[in-house]
């Protein structure tokens, strides 16, 4: 009976360090912090946000440029159906472009 009264605090105690680390691995205090923090979770969140413009804004820029470069290739290409409507819009986008507009 006395070895029982003993195991009982030993389990205790590592289920209650396997808990610490668990939470530890969480970084829930890390995440209080910053909760209790205003200023350093506004600025965090402008960083995030400027970051995703950014890269929201890089990609887009690559998307179309390959869209305009493959539509040229294809109006070079002098298809008898579709050719003349993807040289009109490739001359339109190219005129938008030179003007230093965007379309909204």
């Amino acid at each position: 009976m006395a070895s029982e009264g003993t195991a009982a605090p030993d389990k205790l105690k590592s289920q209650v360090e396997a808990i610490a680390n668990h939470l530890e691995r969480a970084q829930l205090a890390e995440y209080v912090q910053l909760l209790n923090s205003p200023r350093r979770l506004i600025i965090q969140n402008l960083i995030a946000g400027a970051a995703r413009g950014v890269g929201i804004a890089i990609g887009v820029t690559v998307f179309s440029a390959t869209i305009v470069y493959v539509l040229r290739q294809i109006g070079a290409l002098d298809l008898p159906i579709i050719g003349h409507y993807i040289a009109d819009l490739v001359e339109s986008v190219q005129a938008h472009m030179n003007k230093g507009g965007m379309y909204y």
